[in-house]
């Protein structure tokens, strides 16, 4: 999972790296692994500054005079293909043709084929293992069949629709040309998400432009006109024009339901859907679960979130169930989110450095603790014994989600899959495995409609990990057996260990 940005600044006097790093650290919670901003200066020349670690990290002030003109691409990530070298450190760059740019949110699901054909045919050099260099090199090699010393924007539409074409999966990209523009496309099924909008210039003199993962980049930085890009659609942004064109119809648009559940923060809308009222719905059928299971025999006494994803939905539960809600856990926020942490025992770590129960919210009492989702079964099961550690009579374990029984294929570094605590297991198992004495978990229909409910043109979503239907329609068992063999902790854990390949980066 990654967050990206663009920007361009009708003044050519400014500079974009100041907003584009405000981007960064409002998408920071989509990725904590790597950060890069690559900005567009005088004569089209490009300045980059990349790395590993969090934004405050990577981006000096000395780093940051140096990244000079008024448009730029910027980008966070946490990895799902590849390995965490710097080197794969985004926005990516290529020379050939014309000084491309480019930041992707996603994951393809015919890598090894689009590898071989940018190999054997289209003779590029691919460096890294990202996925996210191939779907450069895919746009660059359909520009290069121009043979043209400048382009246009239907030049850029041609490429675009070939690419559609000839990758498979889920991206969301923003790209730059030198001297050009920058650009942001989405996959035919909108599956990962990108805003785009527009504000009036400082000085007066046009607007300003920009394309999000999130519309609260956007928001923040006083940007108006947002919307989102639609499944399909390509923008362009030269120095002149804006162009749009819708590429590819596809019938079936399935936006990542997990979106609304974990990862965008609950003050962004998505598809038209605001995360947080959908939270709150998520609450509302979590409770008519509760209820319908426990019926007479409810001895729940307090309700309690797992900070932060699950308050809203908490909170809406209680109100529900005319239970009291408390904040049982006081959160250290310098802590990243255990969720995108490399391998299994820092997570396990770092819940106990993260949270820490307060005994007066606990002692004797039976509780309901509220979580968006149970993935490895790590996290809960720390949790639920922090909280029996102060006090708990009796841990009650409520998700948000469905249980979570299948990989994600399409951007979400899910574990493989025998490292899901719920897959091939029953609620009773799980409940078991993280020590709560009953776990409730979300219908997946009502998961489902929390969301729908504020945007009925939407018809269908990404479920594909809790129901192992996979809506690109090409994933076939032997890709989820490659994909097993190369996401399990301790696979990852030997890429750390092999050290940095070469990187083509300039860190500085």
């Amino acid at each position: 999972m990654c967050g990206i940005s663009a920007l361009l600044l009708a003044d050519s006097s400014q500079a974009a790296v100041s907003e584009l790093l405000e981007s960064l650290g409002l998408l920071q919670h989509r990725g904590q692994d790597a950060a890069g901003i690559v900005t567009c200066g005088h004569k089209g020349r490009l300045f980059q500054c990349k790395g590993n670690g969090m934004v405050r990290d990577v981006f000096t002030p000395q780093r940051l005079m140096a990244l000079t003109g008024n448009m730029g691409v910027a980008h966070v990530r946490y990895p799902t293909a590849g390995t965490p070298a710097d080197s794969e450190a985004q926005p990516f760059y290529v020379n050939s043709p014309y000084g491309i740019v480019m930041g992707h949110n996603g994951n393809l699901t015919n890598d090894t084929e689009l590898r071989h054909f940018l190999d054997y045919d289209a003779h590029r050099h691919i460096n890294t293992d990202s996925d996210s260099e191939l779907l450069l090199n895919i746009f660059a090699n359909n520009l290069q069949k121009t043979g043209k010393f400048r382009i246009n924007e239907q030049d850029i539409f041609s490429a675009i629709q070939s690419l559609f074409g000839e990758c498979k999966g889920a991206y969301a990209a923003t790209a730059m040309l030198a001297g050009f523009g920058i650009i942001g496309f989405r996959d035919p099924h909108g599956i990962r998400p990108l805003v785009f909008g527009r504000r009036k210039s400082l000085k007066g003199n046009g607007y300003d432009y920009m394309f999000a993962s999130e519309s609260v980049v956007l928001d923040a930085l006083d940007f108006t006109d947002i919307e989102d890009v639609l499944p399909g659609e390509v923008i362009i942004v030269s120095k002149y024009a804006v162009t749009r064109r819708r590429l590819v119809v596809e019938e079936n648009i399935a936006p990542c339901i997990f979106e609304y559940v974990y990862f965008a923060r609950p003050d962004t809308t998505i598809d038209g859907i605001p995360v947080y009222n959908a939270r709150l719905d998520m609450g509302v059928k979590l409770a008519n679960k509760v209820r319908q299971v426990m019926g007479d025999k409810m001895d729940i006494d307090v309700v309690i979130p797992v900070p932060d994803t699950s308050r809203a939905a908490a909170l809406q539960l209680s109100h529900e169930l005319g239970l009291p809600y408390r904040e049982g856990f006081n959160k250290n926020r310098y802590i990243g989110r255990t969720f995108i942490m490399p391998g299994q025992e820092m997570r396990r770590k770092n819940v106990r450095r993260k949270l820490n129960a307060m005994p007066t919210e606990f002692k004797d009492l039976n509780v309901l603790l509220v979580d968006d989702s149970i993935v490895r079964g790590t996290t809960s099961q720390e949790i639920i014994q922090m909280a029996r550690d102060v006090g708990a009579k009796k841990v009650y374990f409520a998700s948000a989600a469905p249980a979570i029984r299948f990989p994600n294929v399409y951007g979400i570094d899910m574990p493989s899959m025998k490292e899901l605590v719920a897959a091939g297991h029953s609620d009773g198992d799980v409940a078991a495995a993280i020590g709560a004495d009953y776990v409730f978990f979300q219908d997946l229909d009502d998961l489902v409609d929390s969301c729908r409910k504020f945007n009925p043109r939407i018809k269908s979503f990404d479920t594909s990990v809790f129901d192992g239907k996979y809506v690109t329609g090409d994933v076939s068992q032997e890709y989820l057996e490659k994909l097993e063999a190369r996401r399990s902790d301790t696979v990852k854990q030997k890429h750390a260990a092999d050290g940095e390949v070469i990187g083509l980066h300039n860190y500085q």
